[in-house]
Parts: structure tokens; sequence; C-alpha cells
């Protein structure tokens, strides 16, 4: 992934077959496609979307190779793990993103996201990236996730980073739970991150939102069933599932950094991000809000596969580096 940022600043592969296929490219409709297809096969679909086989692929995976110019240091915390990726070409410390990762409060760190830390890595031209292994459900419900959320929080501040040049990023739940954290850190008078970024988010663990029901024929990952990830319950368990700390749909977003949140068109997940947007933007919060035509749930995980994620990698890239703080 070394010097991948001309690669992502190339001009982006488009289609003009139909009006619907003209704003998203042959690579990221096959990519949807794809989604689907994978999601909804017999068995394996049902195992795939409720989470389940994701759990069993993570046990099974093969040892991440770590790019050479990058070294991983593993950090073991009292209830949970941390892994660290730092550019061996630098010696002082740019800056440092919290990567929070999704998987439904269920799902474990998995070599998708060391990918992903790499690119944060890359993109950002430098800043060490912390990914946590959080505690998750069912073995450890709410609030497991958001104290390990908390603790290695803690420990960037505790390891003399440039408190301007802090971010916080996650997808899915890990974006859900990128809210929860800075919505703690804010009530707590603990020192905010400079910025935040979420892909996908999930918001509302109440799934009153109304893409909810508009986008579940079309969703092509939690689409057409109602026994995937956003429908179980055991991550919240017998607390209230409005919380904010839970639900972050529902907290007040005053004195919140700027904030870049992206969302696929496609999602029943969308008015979870489009909601939080509004509801920040209301307070003077500085949002950029970006849904991606025809995307589905965390595409960005197409690194620099299909266009759509290339473009999503280089606005993120641009929103860190318009960010930061000297």
């Amino acid at each position: 992934m070394h010097g991948i940022i001309s690669e992502l600043s190339k001009k982006q592969e488009t289609t003009s077959d139909e009006n619907e296929q003209q704003r998203i490219s042959i690579r990221g409709r096959t990519a949807r496609k794809m989604v689907k297809v994978a999601n909804h096969f017999p068995v394996l679909g049902n195992k795939a979307q409720n989470g389940e086989l994701r759990a069993r692929l993570s046990e099974r995976e093969k040892i991440w190779v770590c790019p050479e110019h990058l070294e991983k240091k593993d950090i073991e915390m009292t209830n949970f793990n941390m892994e660290l990726i730092h550019n061996k070409e630098q010696e002082k410390k740019k800056g440092i993103i919290l990567q929070l990762h999704g998987g439904g409060y269920y799902g474990r760190l998995h070599n998708t996201y060391r990918d992903m830390a790499a690119l944060y890595n890359e993109v950002s031209k430098g800043f060490d990236v912390l990914s946590v292994d959080y505690r998750v459900a069912p073995k450890d419900p709410y609030p497991a996730a958001l104290q390990d959320a908390v603790e290695a929080y803690k420990w960037i501040l505790d390891n003399d980073y440039p408190s301007g040049r802090i971010f916080v990023v996650g997808d899915s739940a890990g974006g859900g739970l990128t809210l929860a954290l800075c919505l703690y850190l804010r009530d707590k008078g603990i020192t905010m991150p400079a910025g935040i970024v979420t892909m996908s988010a999930w918001t509302d663990l109440t799934k009153s939102g109304e893409s909810y029901q508009e986008n579940f024929d079309i969703d092509p990952m939690f689409g057409g069933s109602t026994h995937t990830l956003v429908y179980k319950e055991g991550y919240f368990k017998d607390s209230d599932p409005n919380d904010p700390y839970i639900s972050p749909i529902n907290g007040d977003y005053t004195g919140f950094p700027p904030m870049l949140l992206q969302v696929g068109e496609y999602e029943m997940l969308l008015s979870d991000t489009l909601t939080v947007a509004e509801k920040a933007k209301q307070v003077g919060v500085t949002v950029k809000e970006h849904v991606y035509p025809g995307m589905f749930h965390v595409f960005q995980m197409g690194l620099t596969r299909i266009p759509e994620s290339k473009e999503a990698w280089v606005e993120i890239g641009r929103f860190i580096r318009k960010v930061k703080k000297e």
C-alpha cells in the first residue's frame, strides 16, 4: 500500500449505461451485486448476515503481513488488546488515528482492519494508527466496548501525541462507538480529538430511522431479512437502547470537533448518519456528510479496488490533513 496516494488520485472509472448506473462505477455496481449474493446465499448467507461466519473466519484467517515500510506493535491492556501501526521512516510522532472496528458489536478485529490501518497511515501522510480489539457480545455486552474505547483513548493521551492531531475513526458499529466515545469524553471533560471520521455508522440500535424501512429491499448486506446483525439485541441486553452511549443518534453534539460522515445510498443505516449530521450542524459543529450514490454498507473496505472506495479514502486523507493542528 506504500505510495497509494498517487493511485487514489487517478481519474475515477465510470459507466454511462443507464440513469442509475451513470452515478456509480462498473466495479462499484459489481461489488454491490457480489455483496448481495454473498449475504443471501442459502445457509451461508444467513451466517454472513448474522455475524456467525465472520466470527469463524476471524479465528482462522492467516497471520497478517505488515507492509515493509510499517511496523506493528501489539499492546496488551487489562481487558483487551490493541495494535499500533507506525511508519519506520519517521522518528517524530506526526499524530495518531484511533480505529474502532465494526462487526455489530459481535465481530472482533480482523485482517481487513489491519489493511485499513495501513491505508489510514498512508492517506494521513504518516499518522500512527491504533486499532482496538475491544470486547464484544454476547460474552461482554454494553458497556464493555465503550469502556475499552475510553481506555484506549486515555492510552493515547498518556503517550505524548499532539492533542491537535488525534483522530477517532470507525465503521458500522465502530462508527457508533466512535460517536459514543466522544460523547463520553465531552461529558467527562476529557480532551476531545481534533476530528472524527465514520463510515456507515450504526447510531440507532432501536432501528427507528426511515431508511430501515425505505431501504429494506435494496440494502445488499442487511436488507430482506430481520435475522441480521442490526436486529440482534445481545449488545445492549438489559440496557435501554435509547441511551446515547448505545444509540448516539440520541446524543447532543454540542462541543464536538469537525466530523466527516460517509455512508452509502443503498444502506438501511442511511438515516443513522443523516440524522446525526443534522443534529450536529444544528449546534454549530462543522460536519461534512457524504452519501455515496449506489453504495452499500462500509464499501470503503474495497480499499483501492473500486473507484468509490478510492474516492472515500482520498476524502478521508484530505479531511485529516485539513483539520489537523500544529
